[in-house]
């Protein structure tokens, strides 16, 4: 059954190193968009950080915030945050017991943390500030810098059973809504659309695509992807440096699949 739509993770999946999406990439996309085939972008990245990708490619749906808010054609379709007094509770509980612990909440598109944010991209909407005085609204996810695995372990203590943490980019931990990830957003695109499992093609290299890579009826790989999205994965494309996901969507899309080397 031929493939109706394509999601694709973004950093160290679609972006080249240099956090560009290359003509050619561009190119491919565009081309599947126009035969009607529906692009998705499923990111952990916040809205705000996207847009510019969204200018260089027609973009149908955007997964955000590693699935804590679902768009298509610029429309919400679902939303799946942290409560404020949960929030809190989390927030204020890391920092008593581990006070020099890297903490940040993204609140409404804006980044608050308990860091210096002059240095940061985006700076103008990013700010650090008292955890005590965020504003009332719920929260897209919670991240707390991390050493490793062991530290993500660590903290899943001060976790309600709603909530979950996950190991992003090696360097990060995002606390999110159990209800928040990309499979799920997935899922409901699907259902939006109309489509099939087997009609969906996903693409990416961390801990927060295997599920959907596993799931989708195409689940592909980087080659610069963990061994343990590699290993449940149906095929392996190039780099995200060699336009990997492009050049896999050239090569079978429309016509036969070729297997996992």
């Amino acid at each position: 059954m031929g493939i109706k739509m394509i999601v694709t993770d973004l950093d160290r999946t679609l972006l080249q190193t240099d956090k560009r999406i290359s003509e050619y990439s561009a190119k491919i996309l565009d081309r599947c968009h126009a035969d009607g085939i529906k692009v998705v972008f499923a990111t952990a990245r916040p809205k705000r950080t996207v847009s510019t990708f969204c200018h260089e490619v027609p973009v149908d749906a955007l997964i955000m915030n590693n699935g804590a808010a679902i768009y298509s054609d610029d429309r919400l379709i679902d939303k799946y945050d942290i409560a404020p007094e949960i929030r809190n509770h989390v927030l204020q509980s890391i920092c008593h017991d581990y006070p020099e612990t890297a903490l940040s909440v993204e609140i409404d598109d804006m980044l608050y943390t308990n860091f210096d944010v002059s240095d940061m991209p985006n700076a103008m909407h990013a700010k650090r500030i008292n955890f005590n005085v965020l504003p009332g609204r719920p929260a897209d996810k919670i991240m707390v810098g991390v050493s490793g695995m062991q530290e993500v372990d660590t903290f899943s203590k001060y976790l309600p059973d709603d909530l979950y943490i996950e190991m992003n980019d090696g360097k990060l931990a995002l606390i999110m809504n159990k209800a928040a990830t990309k499979w799920n957003a997935v899922k409901k695109l699907m259902n939006h659309y109309g489509f099939l499992t087997s009609e969906i093609a996903a693409f990416g290299d961390d801990y927060n695509d295997l599920e959907m890579i596993k799931n989708c009826g195409i689940g592909v790989a980087m080659e610069n992807a963990l061994e343990e999205v590699k290993s449940i994965s149906d095929y392996i494309c190039g780099s995200n440096d060699e336009d990997g996901v492009a050049r896999w969507i050239e090569m079978n899309i429309g016509g036969n699949y070729v297997s996992k080397t």
